[in-house]
């Protein structure tokens, strides 16, 4: 899994392509829905794709079609926060990935959404061809991160801020194992610590000490940080299948 950023796109590129047959797009702006519709049919001609315009009619078509690979998710919907809709997707629908779309796109609510278990963030002031760019990285298997989010000046330090590692720093400068690799690169895929668990066939214990010794080299608290410090970094994984 090889990371590297330019100016309009956090990349992460791997050797599978994950194919989403069915796409919901849950925004209340029909002209929104419109443009995302062009969008995804440009780049999977032969998707399904099924729109909401807000979480009620969102649920009962993810209720309806059980298989959905990807949601675009717009975290201001009319009947509901987006946050929200995100937290109980990810509860309750874990094999279908979401992307939050959205007009508000400060460090907080990405990092949030990310903690959520988002697989990107892609804010709508975008050009079109970011957008493009980014659901080209969702559907290779990554995680979109707007890089003005990394490069902002006007955040303030954080404690455990990514930044503490220096550029050019690798995996053995860290000390980390050949497990702990394969394991930082299941949890750069979005995997849980179970689904961590059955792809390298350990213990939940053994991963969850493995995570914690991952997060504390990498100097983080948490995975969302770790996915920007792996970005930050440039480090190539490798590509962990079950």
């Amino acid at each position: 899994m090889l990371w590297s950023q330019d100016s309009s796109i956090l990349r992460v590129t791997a050797v599978a392509e994950e194919t989403f047959m069915k796409i919901l797009v849950v925004d209340d702006h029909v002209l929104i829905r419109e443009a995302l519709r062009g969008v995804l049919t440009e780049l999977k001609r032969d998707a399904t794709i099924f729109e909401a315009c807000d979480s009620r009619q969102a649920f009962a078509l993810i209720a309806e079609h059980g298989d959905l690979g990807l949601i675009l998710l717009d975290l201001n919907l009319p009947d509901r926060d987006g946050f929200a809709v995100l937290a109980e997707v990810r509860a309750n629908y874990p094999a279908i990935s979401v992307v939050v779309l959205s007009g508000q796109q400060d460090r907080g609510s990405v990092v949030k959404a990310l903690d959520l278990g988002a697989l990107g963030f892609i804010p709508k002031s975008g050009q079109r061809e970011v957008m493009v760019s980014a659901l080209q990285l969702v559907f290779a298997g990554g995680i979109y991160i707007p890089p003005e989010i990394l490069t902002k000046a006007d955040q303030p330090p954080q404690p455990t801020a990514p930044g503490r590692l220096r550029k050019g720093t690798t995996p053995a400068d860290l000390g980390l194992t050949g497990r702990q690799i394969d394991v930082l690169a299941l949890m750069m895929q979005g995997k849980s610590n179970k689904a961590i668990c059955r792809v390298l066939d350990l213990a939940e214990p053994t991963v969850k000490n493995h995570v914690t010794a991952i997060l504390k080299a990498l100097k983080v608290t948490n995975r969302t940080e770790a996915v920007i410090a792996v970005g930050e970094l440039g480090w190539e994984l490798p590509i962990v299948t079950k």
